[in-house]
């Protein structure tokens, strides 16, 4: 039997200094950005280290993936990675796999929730790519796996044990991700339900009572973005008398950008200018309790 393809896709990441402007240029479909964006983004890398560790991170958890796999059955499974922005691209890894004869590929996207305008379009590309003689079955949104949701609970205890007991009352979990043009909405996107559906279970499992859900790392256009911001609802918390604040970005799977500088750098600064404490749960990375959850949602679609 041949092997079924697993097409594993993320954003992607610029590996160097260097390779930041070609990386936004891309984001911005081929429009260069203007030297204040420009500066920006790399203001925002250089407070992280210069790049994002996203790209190893990203490469541990594939690697990882393939491993679990290939223990549960060997030979079964060909597990590739292709990226939206940076190479290699999600078109050469599945032309890859296409010319080397695989016929059927299942496409998982390291998101745990879905939208038109992002994890949709990578399967969208894969499937192109891939051309009518391969049969292609798409994830979509898999936070309801099993386990995925216990292991996020796990993870906000272990940040809420942090906090004096004396200071629970006081304490909230807020849950985030990446915010998207308010248009989706419109559009009769679910991908805001889907956080707060994941955000509320989540919580239940983890035995909080207190509990938000807000959004991050909005795009620079003028466009309206999904709201309200994590920065505004910090200080609305601290306002209505928290002292703590748990922040889960539930919507990302792996340290990068937006979690060590959105959260670790931007979000930080806002809490300490209003006194806010905050901690920040683990990123997921290649937890071997994750990648199993990933394997699950693999065989689920094999």
């Amino acid at each position: 039997m041949k092997a079924v393809g697993v097409l594993v896709m993320a954003y992607g990441t610029p590996a160097s200094p260097e390779g930041i402007e070609p990386y936004y240029t891309r984001i911005r479909h081929g429009h260069p950005p203007t030297p204040e964006l420009l500066a920006d983004l790399t203001r925002r890398y250089a407070a992280i280290g210069g790049t994002s560790p996203l790209a190893a991170r990203t490469t541990e958890q594939v690697r990882a993936l393939a491993a679990a796999l290939e223990r549960r059955a060997p030979g079964a499974f060909d597990v590739r990675f292709g990226s939206k922005y940076e190479p290699p691209f999600i078109e050469e890894a599945a032309a890859s796999m296409r010319d080397d004869g695989l016929t059927s590929v299942i496409g998982l996207a390291l998101a745990p929730h879905s939208s038109t305008m992002s994890t949709d379009q990578y399967m969208s590309r894969a499937k192109e790519a891939l051309g009518d003689g391969v049969t292609f079955r798409a994830t979509g949104a898999w936070w309801p796996t099993s386990g995925f949701l216990e292991l996020v609970a796990r993870y906000v205890d272990d940040a809420l044990a942090t906090i004096p007991p004396a200071r629970r009352a006081t304490t909230e979990v807020i849950f985030s991700a990446h915010s998207l043009p308010e248009r989706v909405i419109a559009n009769g996107d679910t991908y805001p339900d889907q956080l707060r559906a994941s955000a509320e279970r989540a919580a239940q499992l983890a035995g909080v009572d207190a509990w938000d859900v807000a959004w991050q790392s909005a795009g620079r256009t003028a466009e309206p973005w999904i709201g309200p911001d994590i920065l505004g609802v910090l200080r609305a918390k601290r306002a209505a008398g928290l002292t703590d604040v748990v922040s889960c970005p539930i919507g990302f799977v792996a340290d990068h950008l937006e979690v060590l500088y959105d959260i670790d750098v931007e979000a930080q600064a806002v809490a300490r200018e209003v006194g806010l404490n905050l901690v920040r749960t683990r990123s997921l990375n290649d937890d071997p309790d994750f990648i199993a959850v990933l394997a699950d949602v693999v065989v689920a679609h094999s």
